[in-house]
């Protein structure tokens, strides 16, 4: 994990109740791109730089400035839960089932597991999303679906804070997601690695101010983690510390459980909001759990229009 006990941004290893730091100035993306995170880590257990309560630290994203986040689509039936929500029909187009769509996060906007998060100025219909990240430790190009989950050197929970009411605008432009997408994605608490991780076992879950909204699991994915990466690295270079994120988990957001075509009169986060993802225990086969509360947005400075 990356984690500031008063000092500054340091790296370490979860170990019970305490962390185990490792040198300053080591970075888990520095690791990754010398292949030696399974070698600091067991330096950290035999002889760490320091040891300081978990309790007592700020949780910082594991990878503060992964080089990309790519957000899949991975549930099909989370597309299709949006859609029936909405009032849609659940028939999905053929391009859907061709390939793993994904669209690319902004690395500059990536928070911690416990950062509050502000609604985006001028949003009215702020969510969240339920989904792991995929981080890659050996990179790659133009990787088989057979072979690249060989490629992945761990997982970790990863929010894909979304303004729904931006989003309805960058669909008419049809560019892709922009600013919808653009203000907060959450990492962490940890990056587990995958010699300590079933993702099929895992059990995942959201909860909006204590109230549990939905819980689910990987094994109902439609694209495998394998597949979503190979089809990554078509054409293009995948580097150590590439995020490849899941897509939601079905009932894991909001939007999916708008109850009005009203869109406006759903509900919709509010300053004040505790959001939670849950995966499970660190240390005992889970992803551990963030926990996030909505601040007010900023004031609007608004554009020129007409012209």
């Amino acid at each position: 994990m990356t984690y500031d006990a008063g000092a500054g941004p340091r790296a370490g290893i979860v170990d019970g109740e305490s962390v185990r730091g490792l040198a300053t100035g080591t970075t888990l993306l520095d690791l990754l791109a010398r292949d030696e995170l399974a070698q600091a880590g067991a330096g950290a257990r035999r002889d760490p730089a320091e040891v300081v309560a978990l309790a007592d630290v700020t949780l910082l994203a594991p990878l503060p400035r992964p080089p990309s986040v790519r957000d899949s689509l991975g549930f099909l039936d989370h597309l299709r839960g949006c859609y029936q929500a909405l009032g849609r029909p659940t028939d999905l187009h053929e391009a859907w089932y061709q390939t793993p769509a994904f669209y690319f996060a902004n690395v500059g906007s990536i928070v911690g597991p416990h950062t509050d998060v502000a609604i985006p100025p001028g949003c009215a219909m702020f969510d969240f999303e339920l989904e792991v990240g995929a981080v890659i430790g050996r990179g790659g190009r133009d990787l088989h679906p057979d072979t690249a989950g060989a490629h992945i050197v761990g997982y970790t929970l990863f929010n894909d804070w979304s303004a729904r009411d931006v989003q309805l605008r960058d669909s008419a432009q049809g560019i892709g997601m922009g600013k919808s997408k653009d203000s907060a994605s959450t990492l962490g608490p940890a990056l587990v690695t995958v010699d300590e991780l079933d993702p099929a076992a895992l059990e995942l879950s959201v909860t909006l101010n204590g109230e549990e909204l939905t819980r689910g699991g990987l094994t109902g994915m439609d694209w495998s983690f394998a597949e979503m990466v190979a089809f990554a690295s078509r054409g293009v270079q995948l580097v150590p510390g590439d995020v490849i994120c899941s897509g939601t988990v079905p009932g894991g957001r909001l939007l999916e459980h708008v109850d009005t075509p009203d869109l406006a009169r759903a509900r919709w986060l509010r300053p004040g909001d505790v959001v939670s993802l849950r995966g499970g225990d660190l240390g005992a086969g889970g992803l551990g759990e963030t926990r996030q509360t909505g601040l007010p947005a900023t004031p609007l400075v608004p554009l020129r229009t007409g012209f």
